[in-house]
């Protein structure tokens, strides 16, 4: 009889992908890594499907987690949050290998927080 091991992940690696699991973290992420800082407005500008109520939500969220600040109404990435650029830029790599066009074609009903 085959016996069935149970898999269980890092709680380090399984806490990582539930901050950029988490829908819009890492378009968020990836703006401030390309603007460096950013006004509220300028994000919501640069993120025009996601809501503004959403937007406060996950720069909350991720100013809980150490990856985003806020000063004098600039949001930045701290150290924490540079630290995703090369995690960002390998997501970025198998995307572009390995999804398709057709793929990325979600309907409107998907794109609503």
């Amino acid at each position: 009889m085959m016996e069935t091991k149970e898999y269980t992940l890092c709680p380090k690696f399984e806490k990582a992908f539930s901050i950029l699991g988490k829908k819009w973290n890492g378009l968020i992420i990836d703006v401030l890594l390309q603007e460096q800082t950013q006004r509220f407005v300028d994000l919501a500008h640069k993120i025009p499907m996601l809501s503004d109520r959403v937007l406060t939500e996950r720069l909350k969220e991720l100013e809980k987690e150490g990856i985003v600040s806020k000063t004098n109404g600039l949001y930045e990435l701290t150290d924490k949050g540079i630290g995703l650029k090369d995690v960002l830029d390998s997501v970025r790599n198998w995307s572009q290998e390995w999804v398709t066009e057709s793929e990325c074609n979600f309907s409107n009903s998907t794109n609503n927080g």
